[in-house]
């Protein structure tokens, strides 16, 4: 059985001009101890799609379909049983830290609540816990710095704390949602490494959510490519990086500058994205894509399995390898 099963997750949004679909009918899994790499374009539906697994959409957000958490469905459950969940089963590491966190609390009171909170531990043994965490993600001088409060640290070191925040209660799935957005390289590989020793140490399932394919190359098992709110393609991440089967994917991939290129510009996916309140009829990339055919115009592609169904795409072409 998969720690997260994601079936048919569909996302939408009522607004004064009419209903948004947001999210399309997503089909994902995710294993313990594993990654899988969430990646695409602003506006394709990353961010929504976790956000329905926590129970954290807009108030005009309406979520449909299947989520199982270890084996029990938890899509659109009451806020009294995700509470239950929430931090203690499932954590989330919000893309900026800074206004993740409370100005106002020492850093001290923000990590002891969510142990008192959801472990019941006395005080003393929160503080005690909530040291050992900073420790863990590498915060130097944790007991000074739990006297601190959030502007005092580096925009790293924010991140870290968050990290730390997110595992106090050891959950089993962690959700990463643009977790090194603003942080220079270095800062950046320090947070990448982090959390995978903390997946191998604790054995935890991750979802990460990344514009960054080289973030994705270095950190995950598995990569579900989305677009318009729809997966474009699915499998390893040895697959999609040696053998993309989508001209989406080729796109993205070719659109990173190579050390090896002696380029005088670089390669980039002409136009932009559609507008997700008036999607057009047949594929939603059909109007950037090098290799559109008659029939995309007109018909969505489903996403169809191949290699002994380890893989999955969405498009009428056959492969694109050669990137």
């Amino acid at each position: 059985m998969s720690l997260l099963e994601v079936r048919d997750l569909s996302i939408s949004f009522d607004t004064p001009d009419g209903s948004v679909q947001a999210v399309n009918k997503l089909n994902f899994t995710v294993e313990e101890g594993k990654t899988l790499g969430i990646v695409g374009e602003s506006g394709s539906g990353k961010s929504q799609s976790v956000f329905s697994i926590m129970g954290l959409l807009a108030k005009n957000g309406h979520a449909s379909g299947s989520v199982k958490f270890k084996g029990k469905e938890i899509l659109n459950l009451p806020e009294k049983d995700l509470n239950l969940i929430r931090s203690e089963q499932i954590a989330m590491i919000f893309q900026d830290a800074m206004t993740s966190l409370n100005p106002y609390m020492k850093v001290k009171k923000q990590l002891m609540e969510v142990l008192i909170k959801h472990k019941g531990l006395s005080s003393k043994d929160a503080f005690t816990e909530s040291l050992k965490m900073l420790d863990a993600v590498k915060i130097p001088e944790s007991k000074k710095r739990m006297e601190m409060y959030p502007h005092e640290f580096s925009g790293g070191m924010r991140q870290r704390l968050m990290i730390a925040m997110s595992l106090l209660c050891n959950p089993k799935l962690l959700i990463a949602d643009e977790p090194t957005t603003a942080l220079d390289v270095t800062v950046q590989a320090q947070i990448l490494a982090l959390l995978n020793e903390l997946k191998k140490e604790f054995n935890t399932g991750i979802i990460l959510i990344t514009h960054d394919l080289g973030v994705v190359a270095g950190s995950c098992d598995d990569v579900m490519v989305m677009y318009a709110g729809s997966t474009m393609e699915y499998g390893t991440v040895e697959d999609i990086f040696y053998e993309p089967s989508h001209p989406y994917t080729v796109s993205l991939l070719k659109s990173i500058p190579k050390l090896s290129d002696n380029l005088e510009k670089l390669e980039t996916i002409p136009g932009n994205p559609p507008n997700i309140m008036n999607l057009p009829k047949g594929c939603a990339f059909e109007q950037r894509c090098y290799a559109a055919k008659p029939e995309c115009k007109i018909e969505r592609p489903a996403l169809v399995g191949f290699s002994n169904n380890t893989r999955h795409r969405a498009c009428f072409s056959e492969g694109f390898q050669n990137v």
